[in-house]
């Protein structure tokens, strides 16, 4: 019976081990300040880089036939949210909402841990506070849902990157070859300026001999 018990708990241990990395996180609720106002939100922490993340969620809404626009400027307090205005997200629900996106980074220190948060407007208001336990439960379950649409974003980044490695050591490649190409072409005129000069160096030493033929007394020898 205890050989049988040992057995389990080394079984659930594997399995536990086995489990996809953040698989365990759980989505939460939160509150985010947006245009101006505090709004709940729904958020999830993945252990992934925010450019994975927002890749993801990004690319999943846009594929359902909404453009996302990034909040940009300078004073614009609201920097950073994406915003998909009158978008249906049938894992959500059917209606037409604004689903306003946020993904930070988690801290400096960790540049693969990030956090999603979502907040949903209805007509201008704030639609979370009003969504019953299921509707709250859907909009957990599409953001647990998100970790093969993120693992795939990683994984074109990491592709990408490789890539930037590759094309950067194929340049340096090149470029070696030309110099050296270079260094071949500056050895064989080297070369040529060689052979030209022992040619000049034999023709001057003809003619400085020819000079000494013309001497009327023998120049003295050196001791």
């Amino acid at each position: 019976m205890k050989i049988h018990n040992m057995r389990v708990v080394l079984l659930l241990l594997l399995a536990a081990f086995m489990w996809p990395a953040g698989s365990f996180a759980q989505a939460y609720e939160s509150q985010l300040t947006y245009e101006k106002k505090k709004q709940k939100a729904m958020s999830m922490d993945y252990n992934f880089s925010q450019e994975a993340v927002e890749n993801a969620i990004v690319k999943k809404i846009e594929d359902m036939g909404t453009l996302g626009k990034v909040q940009k400027g300078l004073f614009n307090k609201d920097k950073g949210f994406i915003v998909f205005k009158d978008a249906v997200i049938s894992d959500v629900s059917d209606e037409r909402m604004d689903y306003i996106i946020k993904v930070d980074r988690k801290s400096r220190k960790e540049k693969d841990a990030s956090s999603l948060s979502i907040i949903i407007n209805k007509d201008g208001q704030d639609a979370l506070p009003a969504m019953d336990a299921a509707s709250i439960g859907k909009v957990k379950a599409f953001l647990s849902n998100l970790y093969p649409d993120i693992e795939e974003a990683n994984l074109e980044l990491q592709i990408k990157s490789q890539d930037e490695v590759v094309v950067k050591a194929e340049k340096k490649f090149k470029d070696l070859q030309d110099e050296k190409a270079d260094l071949e072409k500056k050895l064989k005129k080297n070369q040529e300026d060689l052979e030209r000069q022992q040619k000049e160096i034999e023709n001057q030493r003809a003619s400085l001999d020819l000079l000494k033929g013309k001497r009327k007394v023998p120049a003295a020898s050196n001791p």
